[in-house]
């Protein structure tokens, strides 16, 4: 007899999933508060620390992909012990950088490996092979959530952190919190075959997934769309507050509007969750980068102010990672479950392609013109790009025989 599907979702996977999503979200998205104090002490430019955080993306992203194969084929749980060790050896590295070259491979290419193989894209990937179809959307928003979850925690830990104990100690204690990470990828262990979900997985290899992915018209612009929101997310994440101060707003509220972010990104992703089971998920996501695109022009033309941080950053987390549930849904409704890791990961890569000239270019330009209104204007004008690519994305399974069964 066939299993039957169950009704309820894995609370044990769930609940471990999230919580690693928590803790490898929340130190790299608090890298920000980290950057002015570490450059005072160190006489290192803005560019220095920018280049460090752009390199962490674009090693996140390029990594990802091949732990998500890894985690396809070798377990979801073998990969995230990895994660929680080269994070902690990362931030360890980070804490004791003497010179840019130090802190590149640290808080660069260390931290941006642990990410990679401990992210939306391992996580995720395992809660799909548990879950049913009907149930997904929602799942993908409570881990996704939960990423937000960790950026709203770990906004003021890191700056209560430095406060009393200074940057290079705070990396050290972040460090050591990320040990939590192996202890809890038990309840994730197994590969692309086990699972509630394995019964219906089409039977391809990892080149033939690719040679479809590559060849299917909705993925190339799903791809190339969510290199917007790296763009977008990442630039903030580093420089936003370096630019609050720099417009003369107390230094508090780079907290709490990282923490707002935060906070609301936890809402907007839950309700993403719910939205893309429910509704078009291309079109949804169009209007995530439209309704982001007006938001940072509103934020630049009116007048700024403790109050207009708050506003933005409470509007910029419900917009920030509702991308996410979305954009993996359509993977895995293009292409089943499968190379989900796989698949999903590479759709990362442009994210985190984005997100490498975001961190990159506010640094660099900030450097060569004193501002970074070039960057912030810039975003703008992708995000709706963003929307434009996103439009005709169709939601429906790739074509295969009918012999074949069909995708998760």
């Amino acid at each position: 007899m066939a299993p039957v599907a169950r009704p309820h979702l894995p609370y044990l996977i769930i609940a471990a999933g999230s919580l690693i999503a928590v803790l490898t979200f929340g130190p790299r998205s608090a890298m920000g508060f980290f950057q002015l104090p570490m450059l005072t002490d160190t006489g290192w430019d803005r560019t220095t620390f920018g280049l460090a955080m752009a390199l962490q993306n674009l090693c996140w992203g390029l990594s990802q992909p091949f732990f998500g194969a890894a985690a396809d084929k070798y377990g979801t749980g073998r990969v995230l012990i990895l994660s929680g060790l080269l994070y902690a050896l990362g931030l360890l590295v980070m804490s004791h950088a003497a010179s840019p070259a130090w802190l590149h491979i640290g808080g660069g290419v260390l931290v941006g490996l642990a990410v990679g193989a401990g992210s939306f894209g391992t996580i995720l990937s395992a809660f799909a092979r548990n879950v049913t179809p009907q149930q997904r959307s929602m799942a993908f928003g409570i881990g996704t959530a939960a990423g937000s979850a960790g950026m709203f925690l770990f906004a003021p830990l890191s700056q209560a952190l430095i406060t009393n104990y200074g940057w290079s100690d705070s990396l050290v204690i972040m460090g050591a919190m990320m040990l939590l990470v192996p202890l809890l990828a038990y309840p994730l262990r197994g590969n692309s075959t086990s699972g509630s979900q394995s019964q219906v997985h089409f039977k391809q290899s990892a080149g033939e997934a690719l040679r479809e992915a590559f060849g299917h018209r909705s993925y190339l612009l799903l791809t190339s769309g969510f290199f917007v929101c790296g763009f977008q997310v990442a630039f903030i994440t580093a420089h936003f507050p370096a630019y609050l101060g720099d417009i003369g707003i107390d230094a508090k509220y780079a907290v709490i509007a990282m923490a707002l972010i935060g906070f609301f990104n936890v809402i907007g992703s839950l309700a993403a969750g719910v939205i893309g089971q429910r509704y078009s998920k291309p079109y949804f996501l169009a209007y995530i980068y439209i309704g982001r695109s007006i938001a940072v022009t509103a934020f630049l033309l009116l007048p700024q102010s403790p109050t207009s941080v708050i506003i933005f950053a409470i509007v910029m987390g419900l917009l920030w990672l509702s991308t996410v549930p979305p954009t993996n849904g359509l993977v895995a409704i293009m292409f089943g479950t499968r190379h989900l890791g796989m698949l999903g990961g590479i759709v990362f890569l442009s994210h985190q392609v984005g997100s490498f000239l975001g961190v990159w270019m506010g640094g660099a330009l900030y450097d060569r013109f004193g501002s970074y209104d070039v960057v912030w204007w810039l975003g703008v004008v992708m995000g709706l790009a963003a929307a434009v690519v996103h439009w005709p994305i169709r939601e429906k399974p790739v074509d295969r025989p009918t012999a074949a069964a069909q995708p998760a």
